[in-house]
């Protein structure tokens, strides 16, 4: 890590505070609608890169059977559909 001399800054972080200081200047001199889309894009920014960076929670494991006999499938399931289904034609 680079020390500056004369302030016993390190560089990284004077150079962080500059950009900083640059960025909000150059803010203050847009109208607030263009103010809005800037914090609208630094939110973006926020959530696709902070969301990148926290470990992603393992999926949780699935239960057999959980519901067994809640659901149920009609005879015809597998059966064809009528071509009245495709056509869009009448009721099916």
């Amino acid at each position: 890590m680079e020390v500056c001399h004369s302030t016993g800054e390190n560089k990284m972080t004077a150079q962080v505070i500059d950009t900083s200081t640059e960025l909000i200047a150059k803010l203050q001199t847009l109208p607030a609608e263009q103010q809005q889309q800037v914090l609208d894009f630094v939110e973006f920014l926020v959530q696709k890169y902070v969301q990148a960076q926290q470990p992603q929670q393992p999926p949780e494991k699935r239960v057999p059977d959980l519901n067994r006999g809640e659901i149920w499938m009609s005879d015809d399931f597998n059966d064809p559909l009528p071509d009245e289904f495709w056509l869009g034609e009448g009721e099916v």
